[in-house]
């Protein structure tokens, strides 16, 4: 006599080694892009400047105008401090100040007195009002206009020599002064030069757009930045810092804010976009991120193929598969996929004993005609038993299977 043996369990989880062979090339890949990437950060480091910087190639840095000054014979200093930008200040030379709204109330007061008694040339860059106030005292500052390709209308020899150039941005007035406006926008110019004293002056540019080294080369662009800023023998091209130690307010905390209470950006009126604020590489490294991407999802779905049909490696026995599969409907609580596996296979063997075609098997119309003649069950019963709607518990569930195993046994025996 021998005794049957229990089947052992069979796990369908996936071994760690399975796991490991799954994951393996996304994880490679993964590591791969992140050692690049620390690479190209790496090489980078030292070399990514900001937008006007003079030596930036990137679209908005500055670099072919700086070295087109120093074709011409201009030397181009670049200061990051303050103390650095006054202490270069001189008859001979222009300072150009590209954010003069990131500097405090007290830097401003100071780079006013410097330039005012250095006889030089001081560019302003698209100050707002606090700091026209102190640094052009007497010059209002309009709101910003969209910057365009704007005629030079005026009698500046500079921009009568440029033509045409792309100007706008904040636009700047100087009542009961002698100051002369040029690129007028709605009425108001985007260029003002005043006077100072001796040979000094100082020019306000309403927008930077024109010095960008993607604009340089239009319309008279390049023309006008030469002669702005090429009309000395040395150009100072300050780029203002809040980590500069002249930025801290005299209670002892960073201040990039005016009188108001809003900082420089707020107040310059240069409607500036949100990626500009983001670094410059941030495209190519989107590019790289999504291409990455694409070529995983491609690699994983060429691993998995298409579903194919495999002969099971051991014959299971049909109870066990059905005690499996109910297992399964039980834990995901799914008993209207169990109602109508059921009611399905009852359907599909009642239909071959009385006659209904496999195809019309599951029509309400023909098979409970066909199944009500060789029954006394009521046609309603009938109808709920076979098309009804799922049961509300277990108890129910099993009821139904019962109900319908008789109702097989009957139309058989008919």
């Amino acid at each position: 006599m021998t005794t049957a043996t229990a089947p052992s369990p069979t796990s369908t989880a996936p071994t760690p080694h399975q796991v490991w062979k799954r994951a393996r090339g996304l994880l490679i890949a993964l590591l791969v892009l992140v050692i690049a990437g620390i690479t190209f950060a790496a090489v980078r480091t030292g070399t990514n400047y900001g937008h006007l910087d003079p030596r930036s190639p990137d679209p908005k840095g500055s670099r072919a105008a700086a070295e087109l000054l120093k074709d011409r014979g201009v030397s181009v200093t670049v200061a990051t401090t303050l103390d650095e930008a006054t202490a270069a200040v001189g008859p001979d030379t222009t300072l150009l100040v590209t954010g003069p709204n990131l500097l405090t109330p007290s830097q401003q007061h100071r780079l006013h007195e410097a330039t005012t008694t250095s006889t030089g040339r001081t560019l302003l860059i698209a100050p707002g009002p606090a700091a026209v106030s102190r640094l052009a005292p007497g010059v209002r500052a309009e709101p910003h206009r969209p910057v365009s390709a704007i005629p030079p209308s005026c009698e500046l020899p500079a921009a009568r020599s440029a033509g045409t150039a792309d100007m706008g941005g904040i636009r700047y007035t100087a009542p009961g002064s002698t100051a002369t406006g040029c690129y007028p926008s709605d009425g108001t110019p985007s260029l003002l030069i005043r006077k100072e004293r001796g040979d000094g002056d100082t020019v306000l540019l309403g927008s930077p757009e024109f010095l960008h080294n993607q604009r340089l080369d239009q319309e008279g662009n390049a023309s006008l930045a030469l002669q702005l800023l090429g009309s000395r023998p040395h150009l100072v091209w300050y780029l203002p810092s809040l980590t500069d130690p002249s930025a801290t307010s005299d209670d002892g905390s960073p201040d990039g804010t005016d009188d108001s209470g809003r900082t420089g950006e707020e107040t310059s009126g240069d409607e500036s976009d949100f990626l500009d604020l983001i670094p410059s590489g941030w495209l190519w490294g989107t590019l790289q991120l999504t291409l990455a991407a694409v070529l995983a999802a491609i690699w994983r779905s060429r691993r998995l193929g298409p579903l194919v049909m495999e002969r099971l490696p051991v014959s299971i026995r049909a109870s066990e598969s059905a005690e499996g599969r109910a297992g399964l409907y039980r834990k995901a609580n799914a008993r209207d996929r169990a109602a109508a596996s059921l009611r399905t296979a009852a359907r599909t063997r009642i239909a071959r004993l009385t006659g209904v075609t496999a195809r019309e098997a599951h029509t309400s119309h023909v098979l409970l005609p066909a199944v009500a003649a060789r029954t006394t069950t009521p046609d309603g019963e009938l109808s709920t038993l076979l098309f009804g709607p799922a049961p509300a518990d277990d108890a129910a569930l099993v009821l139904l299977a019962d109900h319908l195993d008789a109702l097989e046994r009957e139309v058989r025996t008919s």
